[in-house]
């Protein structure tokens, strides 16, 4: 039922974010500003300067948000997957039908639909969790407001290159690890396990952070260039000067926080769209 998949990818998303945004914040910083030594520096900087509130800078937006983006990402896989198998997503998986290319494709498929829709989004929130103590976006919608007055539509789309290199291939890589975990740790037949979801649900985040977060601090960067941060002309250009003023080791910015932020986040997030599913469709019905 591809509604249902919407849905329950949309209510996911929403849980996924509220565990794990304080580090996505902390992150961000890490990524967009070169004023921290390191994440307890970050993270003792933002709690002296902001208090604890700090941490959920910008999370109600993306509350409200990312269960948009959840819904389009998991229901775009979902039917992207029942069309290239030419069968029930849900029966096909069960009875082991389904290829790792036709997982990696559809996966690949919903990066590029998320892209389209979520950019504006996306730099948002980065926009709203880079603020430290100079606040210059009073909430969401000033924020677009500031971005179309000052940057133009363009603007709303600041990074949008470096988001699509980021999510098309890492969408594919993030559904491909958890349908082979899952699968692997759940008898033949059976429906998976709370234990087979968590797991091959946390093992996909970190394995798709481990490959996204080199363009996620080009992303980021691209993205902060608007508001106040240093200025680049595109992804290359950006890659150049990063690579010029810090090296290598500025692409591995946030990884260790996106690697530790990943596994709960994406364990929850799998088992509550799961356990939803589950509701909507019981087995046999």
């Amino acid at each position: 039922m591809p509604f249902l998949e919407f849905v329950a990818g949309s209510i996911s998303g929403a849980v996924g974010i509220a565990v794990g945004h304080p580090l996505d914040t902390v992150k961000v910083r890490l990524q967009a500003k070169s004023v921290y030594k390191g994440i307890f520096d970050c993270v003792t900087k933002t709690y002296l300067n902001e208090g604890f509130h700090g941490f959920f800078k910008g999370m109600s937006f993306p509350v409200l948000t990312t269960g948009l983006a959840n819904s389009i990402v998991f229901g775009s896989y979902s039917n992207a997957l029942d069309y290239l198998s030419q069968s029930d997503r849900r029966l096909a998986r069960h009875c082991k039908q389904v290829s790792s290319l036709q997982v990696f494709t559809a996966g690949c498929f919903s990066g590029i639909v998320q892209v389209l829709v979520c950019a504006p989004i996306d730099l948002v929130k980065v926009r709203l969790q880079g603020q430290t103590t100079a606040e210059r976006y009073r909430g969401p919608v000033h924020c677009v407001a500031v971005i179309l007055q000052q940057e133009g539509v363009r603007g709303l789309y600041r990074g949008g290159a470096a988001l699509a290199l980021r999510d098309v291939p890492c969408y594919g890589l993030y559904f491909l690890p958890y349908e082979l975990i899952r699968k692997a740790l759940t008898e033949t037949g059976e429906e998976p396990g709370t234990f087979a979801i968590l797991m091959a649900g946390g093992v996909a985040g970190v394995v798709t952070w481990g490959g996204a977060t080199p363009m996620d601090v080009v992303k980021a960067q691209l993205q902060m260039s608007g508001a106040g941060g240093q200025q680049y002309s595109g992804v290359l250009h950006c890659i150049k000067v990063s690579l010029k003023e810090e090296g290598v080791r500025v692409f591995f910015k946030g990884l260790l926080l996106n690697s530790v932020r990943a596994f709960p986040v994406n364990a929850v997030t799998f088992l509550t769209y799961e356990s939803l599913l589950k509701s909507f469709c019981p087995p046999g019905k």
